[in-house]
């Protein structure tokens, strides 16, 4: 059993900030891994990022929206930006890839902490980043964990729910929409929550995303370069 997690969610296919996480991960003595899903979509590099990832040792996986939404893009919002990005991540992947992510578990427990994409009951359903009782109540319910992991935000946080259970956002690694172009992912070392920010060129990633030249990397590239999700296209 590993003695440190290295959390990663929301890569989103940028290989830089990848890779600069997993050194700084590394460097810290991390020696295993929870992957939280929304691997490959949205980045210039998707089959890159995923074959990186698959070198990690003692790993666990887990599936975000994305995943359900490239093995179903039916599934997906019909906007030009949603159903562009997943086009252009099925076309990297294949289909067998695509499947093999789609058949992901959506939620998984490891080492007294349960990981979920979003929140427990939902990938897409997200855990408030302000105490709020009623979402609480109905996001955690039924959780018996004392600790729970997620992300989809792309807004890293640490705070206790009203019922005392500690809820950590990783934040997200490739795609960041809290302000801040740092990669964000945490470290779980026995009982300590680790919240880390890693520099890495952000305008590196933004750039491959321009030459794509396609509306849903054009905007994926201004909210790398703003580092939040509202932007004006």
């Amino acid at each position: 059993m590993a003695d440190m997690l290295a959390i990663l969610y929301d890569v989103h296919g940028n290989l830089p900030a990848l890779k600069a996480v997993l050194a700084d991960a590394r460097e810290a003595g991390a020696d295993g891994y929870v992957l939280g899903g929304d691997y490959a979509a949205f980045g210039a590099w998707p089959k890159q990022t995923l074959a990186l990832l698959e070198e990690l040792t003692d790993a666990t996986w887990i599936r975000g929206n994305w995943e359900r939404w490239q093995s179903d893009p039916a599934a997906a919002p019909d906007t030009e930006v949603v159903q562009g990005a997943a086009k252009h991540v099925i076309a990297a992947l294949g289909p067998e890839r695509i499947a093999e992510l789609g058949r992901l578990p959506q939620d998984a427990q490891r080492e007294g902490t349960l990981f979920c994409h979003a929140s427990p009951i939902s990938d897409m359903e997200p855990i408030s980043r302000d105490v709020d009782p009623d979402s609480d109540g109905r996001t955690l319910a039924g959780v018996t964990a004392r600790r729970v992991v997620f992300g989809h935000t792309h807004t890293q946080f640490r705070r206790f729910s009203t019922g005392g259970i500690e809820l950590v956002n990783s934040g997200s690694v490739g795609l960041p929409w809290d302000g801040d172009h740092r990669a964000a992912y945490v470290l779980l070392d026995d009982d300590h929550v680790e919240l880390r920010r890693v520099k890495y060129d952000f305008e590196e990633s933004a750039a491959a995303l321009d030459a794509i030249d396609a509306p849903w990397a054009r905007v994926t590239a201004k909210r790398l370069r703003e580092a939040r999700f509202d932007v004006e296209v």
